[in-house]
């Protein structure tokens, strides 16, 4: 297909009606939308606060857990000489 023949038949294309669009489409769009919004509002809300409970959890076992060894009684045993 050469250039004019392809620039013949977008003109053919731009000339033509429109196809009619379903009158509930737009209905239906905002609908879908909507609910696709509330969605992913409630996943972000979510992630956040099982982010915020990692980090309240983390948190408080980092300040109750034993960090230091506990010193020694005794000398180990003395192996090997």
């Amino acid at each position: 297909m050469n250039r004019s023949e392809r620039e013949a038949t977008v003109r053919r294309l731009m000339e033509r009606t429109p196809p009619p669009v379903p009158t509930e489409l737009c209905t239906d769009a905002v609908r879908r939308g909507g609910r696709l919004l509330r969605r992913r509002v409630l996943a972000r809300r979510l992630l956040w606060l099982l982010l915020c409970a990692a980090c309240v959890a983390f948190t408080v076992w980092a300040l109750t857990a034993p960090w230091g060894e506990p010193p020694s009684r005794t000398t180990p045993p003395l192996t090997g000489w």
